[in-house]
C-alpha cells in the first residue's frame, strides 16, 4: 500500500467514525467536539503513522 492509499483510507475511516459518533443520540456535544479535534489531529499525523507502520514491517 502506498502512502497516498494509506492517507485516503485513513481519512475515510476517520470520516466514517465521526459520522457514526454524530448519529449517536447518546453523545454529548462537548465530547463530540473534543473527539472531532482529536480525530482531525490524527489525520494530520497520517504520514508519521504510515512511516511507523512501514518501518515496523521491515
Amino acid at each position: 500500500m502506498t502512502q497516498e492509499e494509506f492517507d485516503e483510507r485513513f481519512r475515510e475511516t476517520l470520516d466514517e467514525l465521526l459520522l457514526a459518533i454524530a448519529e449517536s443520540s447518546e453523545i454529548d456535544l462537548n465530547k463530540f467536539y473534543s473527539m472531532t479535534c482529536i480525530l482531525e489531529n490524527l489525520r494530520f499525523f497520517s504520514p508519521v503513522l504510515y512511516g511507523a507502520i512501514a518501518k515496523a514491517k521491515e
